[in-house]
């Protein structure tokens, strides 16, 4: 059975129309809503169905495999055409004058909502909330995976439906929904602070190179010289650092006789190895040749006189 021509037919209505945006009729209250306009004759053949209230339709767009669901606004279109929200339109893929299928259907109420923002400009908005409640006053229901737009300041934000409870399409007339935001698709989460380093770790982390050990002191590491000029014939043996502090060379060249050896030094001195007093002002010539006829008739070394107090010559105070 045919209703007027439009193909309607059975106890349900379905029927395919051409769809336009809002643009082509002066009612752009229904780009902020989830609402169309439907043909007179759409009301006639519902008015004779035993439909639930308020209307709800199913839109199918069998050629991009896209379904929505919406309310309708009013049935003033011109036959054969309808008109609905351009976001409507993006969401199922269509252009000016595609044909869209729209059938009535019943939809359960809705308990839960997860909304997603495609922008963070919308968390902004000094109180989203109400502005979310005012803009869902215009939908009569919500289908998962479209894209709402909500118009506020004559600025345009969207907004995805995530999920919806009890099923994938939910009627949001009179019913207390519990609704939940997911983080917009432009939010990046926030860098953590890095703790500032300790100047003093800072540069030892740059400077890393090894330390090079202090050398140690070796007293009496000098060459020994002799006071005659001579060349030296002994050569002291290197003295370690472990033993520096303990050992000390004796330089026979150049270092002072000690206590125990006064007797070698002053035969020494006899001698000519060290060459003190008138003879400091001869030439060097000279004291090479004594020092080499001393060496050659060196005498076998002697006991050293003991001490013997005032053994000096004798001076009368009288003069």
């Amino acid at each position: 059975m045919y209703f007027g021509g439009y193909g309607y037919h059975g106890m349900s209505f379905e029927q395919k129309y051409r769809c336009y945006p809002a643009s082509f009729i002066d009612k752009p209250q229904i780009e902020s809503g989830g609402k169309i306009i439907m043909p007179p004759s759409a009301l006639d053949r519902l008015a004779s169905l035993h439909i639930d209230y308020p209307m709800l339709f199913e839109l199918s767009n069998p050629a991009a495999q896209r379904v929505s669901h919406c309310g309708v606004l009013e049935f003033i279109a011109e036959e054969g055409m309808i008109y609905m929200p351009y976001w409507m339109m993006e969401n199922m893929l269509l252009q000016e004058g595609d044909t869209v299928q729209v059938k009535n259907v019943t939809l359960p109420k809705g308990t839960y909502v997860k909304l997603q923002p495609h922008t963070t400009d919308f968390l902004d908005i000094s109180n989203p909330k109400a502005i979310l409640e005012t803009t869902l006053r215009n939908f009569s229901c919500l289908t998962t995976g479209d894209s709402i737009m909500v118009a506020y300041n004559n600025k345009k934000y969207y907004i995805d439906i995530v999920e919806t409870k009890p099923s994938n399409a939910i009627s949001i007339i009179e019913t207390d929904c519990e609704v939940d935001f997911a983080p917009p698709l432009d939010y990046k989460e926030p860098e953590k602070p890095v703790a500032p380093v300790p100047l003093g770790k800072a540069a030892a982390e740059v400077q890393e190179a090894p330390v090079e050990p202090e050398p140690k002191f070796n007293p009496f590491c000098g060459v020994g010289r002799r006071l005659d000029g001579k060349p030296q014939k002994y050569e002291p043996p290197p003295v370690s650092s472990s033993g520096s502090k303990d050992k000390r060379p004796v330089n026979r060249g150049s270092g002072q006789p000690s206590a125990g050896s006064s007797s070698q030094s002053s035969s020494r001195q006899s001698q000519g190895k060290l060459v003190f007093g008138s003879n400091v002002n001869r030439s060097p010539k000279e004291t090479q040749k004594e020092a080499a006829k001393a060496t050659k008739q060196e005498e076998p070394k002697k006991e050293e006189p003991k001490f013997q107090p005032f053994s000096g010559k004798k001076y009368s105070l009288k003069g």
